[in-house]
């Protein structure tokens, strides 16, 4: 799969700085391929490595600059907003999970790493979601 068909949920990415080496691997792994992910990612990792993971913001600035090294970083728009809301009634998600979906769809993702939804699932577009964590 390349970085190109990739759009990374915020939760793999905090595995960056995990004390689970096993899924840190598997992260960066992923991450060196490239791929996408949303201004709504960026700012959840920023939220969650400094309140939970106790990261100084000079750290969660690297981390993201090298996150915006690799990845296309796509905005939150009306438009994608729109899209969320839709999915979110159609597919019974949760908002903000909705959002990183549509993000991914107008991204024209075809896989989307997460650990918290359902792996499997498919959505418009073609964007099926994977757990990059779970065992063959």
């Amino acid at each position: 799969m390349s970085g190109a068909d990739a759009f990374f949920d915020t939760n793999v990415l905090l595995y960056l700085v995990s004390a689970d080496a096993r899924r840190a691997d598997v992260a960066e792994a992923l991450l060196a391929n490239g791929g996408h992910v949303s201004v709504q990612v960026l700012n959840e990792f920023a939220s969650v490595a400094r309140r939970k993971a106790g990261l100084s913001w000079s750290e969660i600035g690297e981390l993201l600059d090298h996150v915006r090294q690799v990845c296309t970083v796509h905005p939150l728009t009306v438009e994608v907003h729109d899209v969320a809301c839709g999915l979110a009634e159609r597919y019974r998600l949760a908002f903000y999970d909705a959002l990183i979906v549509a993000s991914a769809v107008k991204a024209r993702c075809t896989v989307l790493f997460s650990e918290d939804l359902q792996s499997g699932q498919r959505f418009a577009g073609g964007l099926r979601v994977r757990d990059p964590f779970s065992r063959p």
